[in-house]
Parts: C-alpha cells; structure tokens; sequence
C-alpha cells in the first residue's frame, strides 16, 4: 500500500483534506438541545414557578393528601352517626326485642365498638440492605425485601379462621366489605394510605388467634423471608382492648358504563 494513501499530500481534492470532526457535530448538537429545554421550559411555566406549581406536584403527596381528606370525612360521618343514633334511641315505637336484635346485628356488621382480649401483628419491610443470612439462599431482589399484599391479606385471613371476633388494621376495623390493597410500598385501606410498620389487631381468643396465624401456609412462607431476609415480624397479647367501630360508609360502589 503506498503512503499517499494512508497521508494525503498537497495534491488531494479540498473535500478530503476538510474533514468534520465528531466532536464539533456532538458540541453543536448538545447546544441544540439546549435551547430546546429552556424554550420548553419557558413555554411551560408561562410565568409560574415550576417547582411550586401545585398541578405539579408529586403524585405520592397528592395521594397523602387525599387520604388526610379522607380521615378527616371519616371522623365527621363518624360524628353524624353518633348523632343518629342518639336520636334513634327514642321511642319509635319497635319492641325491646327489635331493639335488641338490631344492637347484634350492628356488632356483627362492626359498626360498634369491640371490647375484649386481642393480640397485634406487626409486619415491616427488611433493612435496604439486607443480605441472605442462612447458606443455600440467593441475595436478596428489592421484591423480596418488602411487605406485600398477600401478607397482609394472609394475616387477616388467619386471624378470621382464628376465631377473631373484629379486627383492625392500622387504625381502621374492617368490616365485610374491606379490601386490603397495597400499591408499591404503601397500603391503601378504605380510602387511606398507610406506610409500613403495619398492625393488625384482632379481637378475640389468643391461644387460638396465634395458633391459626402458626397454621397458615401463606404465613409459614413469609416467616422463611422474615428468617432469611430480616422481614419484620411480632405477636403480642395486649390484654383487654377496645376496637373502634367502622365510621365510613356502608354503601357498595360499583362500575357502571360510560354514557
């Protein structure tokens, strides 16, 4: 190969000898871009702040936001209940039997409150980082490390088969309409959100609350997790306690079609 190929001398053509640089054209592509985000920005904002700009904000605080809203509507139905029935303890004419069988059913539908021995599980996520503590196990994935729905949801369902005659999660009771549900790593109970640690009390026989949550597969899973991985877990009798009643609403919501 002859070196004027590899060198061009003074007699190549001006088109070779004018090469363009690659990091001219990065250099000028980068200020193109830019000007393309301020332009962006300044149409954006439109003479606002950005970053105080409420229609921008994170959605995680408009859902904490949401669920203060949501405690706060709670404790005024809550309120509003009370005030019925009081009025309804007047004489209007039902028997003492009607009133009687009414009373029950209003326990069993947990809208009263519950008094009587309970024990509480407590459930949190692993440390951030966690490492297998037992050989055999791989590392932990961020999955394996926090608490899930079916967790909780196990939790309940063992306490239910135990006996219990009310449980609370947090500090809401649950009532036969109650869906446990857990988006990320946050738990959203009847319009509020919760963050872990998460408690749940149940009302009733200990030694057969205990032995049910000790029974369930599902449990017997998560305590493989909470040995490997450092998942949290802890029973605790808590003597006598007194559930709240159920202060939402009873009404059932249901999807309709849109028009």
């Amino acid at each position: 190969m002859s070196n004027s190929a590899d060198f061009p001398g003074e007699g190549s053509s001006p088109a070779r000898r004018r090469r363009v640089r690659p990091v001219r054209v990065l250099t000028a592509a980068v200020f193109a871009l830019a000007g393309l985000l301020f332009f962006t920005s300044f149409n954006t904002a439109k003479g606002t702040n950005i970053r105080t700009d409420t229609s921008l904000l994170k959605l995680s605080d408009l859902i904490h936001e949401r669920s203060r809203e949501n405690g706060e509507r709670e404790e005024a139905n809550a309120a509003l209940r009370e005030d019925v029935e009081t009025l309804a303890e007047r004489d209007d004419g039902s028997t003492r039997a009607e009133d009687d069988r009414l009373t029950e059913l209003e326990k069993r539908a947990g809208t009263q409150k519950l008094t009587g021995e309970a024990i509480t599980v407590t459930l949190n996520d692993a440390p951030p980082d966690a490492t297998a503590k037992l050989p055999g196990y791989p590392e932990p994935q961020p999955d394996y490390l926090v608490i899930h729905q079916q967790d909780l949801q196990a939790v309940v369902n063992a306490l239910w088969q135990g006996g219990a005659r009310g449980i609370k999660v947090m500090d809401q009771r649950l009532i036969s309409t109650s869906a446990v549900r857990c988006v990320g790593n946050t738990l959203i109970l009847q319009g509020r959100v919760y963050s872990p640690p998460y408690t749940i009390t149940a009302v009733g026989r200990p030694e057969k609350l205990k032995k049910a949550l000790t029974a369930s597969p599902a449990i017997q899973n998560y305590m493989v997790y909470v040995n490997v991985y450092g998942l949290g877990w802890d029973v605790e009798d808590n003597g006598t306690v007194t559930l709240p009643g159920y202060s939402g609403t009873v009404d059932l919501h249901y999807a309709r079609p849109a028009e």
